[in-house]
Order: C-alpha cells, then sequence, then structure tokens
C-alpha cells in the first residue's frame, strides 16, 4: 500500500541517496537563461523560450542622390520655355514679311504712279501744257495793300 501523507522532515539530508519523491532535472533538460536589456536599460535575466521574436531587418535602402527637379518636369518646363521661343520666331517672321509686302506695295505704288506720269507725257506728245500765273502785290501804309493778277 502507498502512503499518501508526506514525507516525513528529514533534518539533514542524506548524502548520496536522492529523497524519494524528487524529480530529477538534468542540466541539458533546463532551458537556458540569456539577459536582454529592459525598458530602462538595464540586463535582467529571461528564459529563452520566453524571448520575443526578433524583428524581421529591414530592406537595403537606395541611397543614390536624387535629382534636385524632377526629370519629367524639367522636359515639360523644357517644352514649354521652346514652345514660346518658337512662336515668338514665328511671329517675328511674318511681322518681317509683312514689312517685305508693305514695301513692295509701296514700290509697286510708286512705279504705278510714275507709270501712270509718264503715260501722260507720252500721250501729250512730250509738249506741256502749262499755265502762268503772276501775282502783283501793292503794300501801301497803314495796312492797305493792292493784288493783282
Amino acid at each position: 500500500m502507498t502512503r499518501r501523507l508526506p514525507e516525513p522532515y528529514q533534518r539533514y539530508a542524506q548524502p548520496g541517496q536522492p529523497a524519494a519523491n524528487a524529480a530529477v532535472e538534468l542540466h541539458a533538460d533546463r532551458d537556458p537563461v540569456v539577459y536582454v536589456p529592459d525598458a530602462y536599460g538595464q540586463m535582467v535575466p529571461m528564459r529563452r523560450s520566453q524571448l520575443p521574436n526578433a524583428p524581421a531587418r529591414t530592406q537595403p535602402r537606395d541611397l543614390t542622390p536624387q535629382p534636385l527637379l524632377d526629370p519629367v518636369a524639367q522636359r515639360l518646363v523644357a517644352a514649354g520655355a521652346g514652345g514660346g521661343v518658337l512662336l515668338w520666331g514665328g511671329g517675328q517672321f511674318l511681322i518681317g514679311a509683312g514689312q517685305l509686302l508693305s514695301s513692295l506695295s509701296g514700290v509697286g505704288a510708286l512705279l504705278f504712279f510714275l507709270a501712270l506720269a509718264g503715260g501722260r507725257t507720252l500721250l501729250a506728245g512730250g509738249r506741256q501744257a502749262g499755265t502762268r500765273v503772276e501775282v502783283h502785290n501793292h503794300v501801301r501804309g497803314f495796312g492797305r495793300s493792292t493784288t493783282n493778277l
């Protein structure tokens, strides 16, 4: 029959004999203790099985320097400036063409009137019909004058 009462108290353990109900714990069965820093920076012991999982390593970042302005924005600004310069140049070209046509029309009008004048003299037979007018104005004293044609 087995006793259910606790083992009687022994003042000193008997050397070389383990206690009857004592569980044997081997060194390899014990979970190792590691020291981790707490919130205040002090190292505290903790069983390895109780450690939280280590955080995942972050992926390496690309640390090449980025351009100051976005390349697409640079292309948009350059296209806008180039388009403005192109249109300004086209306007200057049209102004020059307008001045050229204006001068040609002025020269054409001059030539037309010279041709009319030359044709009139040719039609008149080379002689000119003219009228000679002489005006004689005689001024006398006190603002009186006499005009004769």
